[in-house]
C-alpha cells in the first residue's frame, strides 16, 4: 500500500507540474487513463486513483466519456515548476530571493551589487536635491516613448568611447537591464525557440529565459570567452534565435573576451543569422576596455543594454538598449504595450549623477577598492583550499573552486543557518556541472565572519 501511495502522489505531482506551469491550462484534457499509464510505466488502476483525488481537490475535473480536464482558473506561473525541479538551493530564484529579502545583519558573499556604502551616495543626494527643484512636467509627466531625450545623447557619446556608434534614436531607455533582456526577448522570441548562453552565465538569464518558455542551451566559457568550437557546434545543431553574454567584465567568472574570439564568434553568428545580446552592465569597473561586439558590428545583429544600478543606485531604476535601427520602434511598442511611460524621474537623476563632476572620481575610486578586496579576499579563499578558476583584472567577481568533494549547494545552505549567503556555482550552469564552485563577491566579502563560516561549512564535510 505504502508504495502505491507514493506511485499515486507521483502521478499527482505530475499533474499538478504542468498545471502550474501552464502546459495544462484550464480546459486541456488530461491524458487518457491508459495513456497515462504507459507515459509512467504504472498501473491503470493506480492513474485512475490519482485522477480521482486530483477531482476530489478541485483540479481536475471528471467529464463521463470523454474524460478528465483541467478545472478552475490559470493557476499562476510559477517559474520553478517550469521543466525538471532541480536542487532548490541552487536555483537561480532562490539565490535572488536570499539576497534581496535578508536583513541588514546578513552577509552576502554571494550577491552581484556593491554595499550600499561604497554606492555613488553623494551624486544620488545631488540629483535629488536638483530634481526637487524641477518643473511640473519633469516631476509628474510620463516619459516619451524612447525616453529622456538628453540621457539618450549622452548615452550615444558614451557608447562612441568603446566603439559603439549608436545615434540617440537606436537608443531606448527601460527600467532596468533585466527590462532590456526582457523586451528583446518579447521582441524576437516564440516559445520553444532555441538560446544560446554562457555556460556558466549570469543566473537570471536562465531564469528569464525559462519566463520565455526558450530552449536554452550552454556553451562552456573560457578564459578568452565562449569555446568557439562548442559554440559553432550548439548553432549547427540546434539553429538558435539568439545568444546572450557579458561584454566587458564577465559574470560570473571575471573573465574578458579576446578581440580574435569576438571577431570568430561575430562570423558564426552572421552566417547562421544569429541575433546577439550583450550586457554591458559592468562597463564602469574596467581598468583597461575588452572588446565589444556591438563595435565589431556595428549594430548590425548585435544589440547593446546597460544599466547603472550596479555603479550609481540600484534604487534608481534606469536601464538602456542600443539596437539595430529598425528593431527601435518595435522594442518601444512593446516597452509601452508592457510598462507603458518610462521612469522620468529617475532617468533624469542618473543623468544628473552620470554627468557630476564627482562620479569619475568615484568610479576611481571603486576600482581601487575593488582591487585591494580582490586580493584579500581571494588570499583568505586561498588559505581555505578554494582556488580561483582565474583572477580577474577588474571588476567584483571571483569564480572559485572548492576543495576536491565539496559541495557548493550543501555548504551554502549549511552557511545560510549563520547568515552567510552563498551563490552556488550550479545557479550559473545550463549544464549544472559547476557544483564545486562558488561566485563570490569580493566587495561583499571583508567581514572576516564570511571565511570563518565557510571554513566550519567545508569542515562539516569532511
Amino acid at each position: 500500500m505504502e508504495r502505491n501511495g507514493t506511485r499515486i502522489a507521483a502521478v499527482m505531482a505530475e499533474v499538478r507540474s504542468k498545471i502550474a506551469s501552464r502546459t495544462y491550462l484550464p480546459g486541456t484534457r488530461l491524458p487518457s487513463v491508459r495513456a497515462q499509464a504507459r507515459a509512467l510505466r504504472l498501473s491503470v488502476s493506480t492513474v485512475v486513483e490519482a485522477y480521482e483525488r486530483l477531482a476530489a481537490e478541485g483540479a481536475i475535473a471528471s467529464r463521463p466519456g470523454s474524460g478528465f480536464y483541467v478545472a478552475g482558473p490559470a493557476a499562476p506561473l510559477a517559474l520553478t515548476e517550469i521543466g525538471p525541479r532541480l536542487d532548490r538551493e541552487v536555483d537561480p530564484l532562490w539565490v535572488s530571493r536570499q539576497a534581496l529579502e535578508t536583513g541588514a545583519g546578513a552577509l552576502k558573499p554571494g550577491c552581484g551589487w556593491l554595499p550600499a556604502s561604497w554606492m555613488y551616495e553623494a551624486g544620488i543626494r545631488r540629483a535629488l536635491r536638483a530634481l526637487a527643484r524641477a518643473d511640473t512636467l519633469e516631476l509628474a509627466e510620463y516619459a516619451t516613448p524612447l525616453g529622456h531625450p538628453a540621457l539618450r545623447r549622452f548615452l550615444s557619446r558614451r557608447l562612441a568611447a568603446t566603439g559603439v556608434e549608436a545615434a540617440p534614436e537606436q537608443i531606448l531607455l527601460t527600467e532596468s537591464g533585466t527590462q532590456a533582456i526582457d523586451l528583446i526577448c518579447r521582441y524576437l522570441l516564440e516559445p520553444g525557440d532555441t538560446v544560446l548562453v554562457d555556460d556558466p552565465c549570469y543566473f537570471n538569464f536562465h531564469a528569464l529565459l525559462k519566463a520565455h518558455r526558450a530552449h536554452v542551451v550552454g556553451v562552456p566559457y573560457t578564459p578568452a570567452g565562449p569555446d568557439l568550437e562548442r559554440f559553432e557546434a550548439a548553432v549547427q545543431a540546434h539553429a538558435p534565435r539568439l545568444y546572450i553574454t557579458n561584454s566587458g567584465i564577465h559574470n560570473p567568472t571575471g573573465a574578458a573576451l579576446s578581440p580574435v574570439v569576438a571577431h570568430r564568434l561575430l562570423k558564426i553568428a552572421e552566417a547562421a543569422g544569429l541575433a546577439i545580446v550583450e550586457d554591458d552592465i559592468f562597463a564602469d569597473f574596467e581598468t583597461a576596455p575588452a572588446p565589444r561586439l556591438a563595435a565589431f558590428d556595428g549594430l548590425a545583429r548585435v544589440v547593446h543594454i546597460g544599466s547603472f544600478s550596479k555603479t550609481v543606485s540600484a534604487a534608481l531604476r534606469c536601464g538602456y538598449v542600443a539596437a539595430p535601427a529598425g528593431w527601435v520602434e518595435g522594442l518601444a511598442d512593446l516597452k509601452i504595450a508592457t510598462s507603458f511611460g518610462g521612469g522620468r524621474l529617475a532617468a533624469e537623476a542618473v543623468l544628473t549623477a552620470l554627468t557630476d563632476a564627482g562620479y569619475r572620481r568615484h568610479m576611481e575610486s571603486v576600482r581601487l577598492r575593488l582591487a585591494e578586496a580582490m586580493d584579500t579576499t581571494l588570499s583568505r579563499l586561498e588559505a581555505l583550499g578554494i582556488r580561483p578558476w582565474l583572477r580577474p583584472q577588474a571588476g567584483m567577481f571571483a569564480w572559485c573552486r572548492l576543495p576536491e568533494g565539496s559541495d557548493a549547494a550543501a555548504i551554502a545552505r549549511s552557511c545560510l543557518k549563520d547568515g552567510v549567503i552563498l551563490a552556488p556555482g550550479n545557479a550559473f550552469s545550463q549544464s549544472h556541472s559547476a557544483g564545486d564552485f562558488l561566485r563570490f563577491n569580493v566587495a561583499q566579502s571583508g567581514d572576516r565572519r564570511v571565511f570563518e563560516v565557510l571554513a566550519r561549512a567545508i569542515d562539516g564535510q569532511g
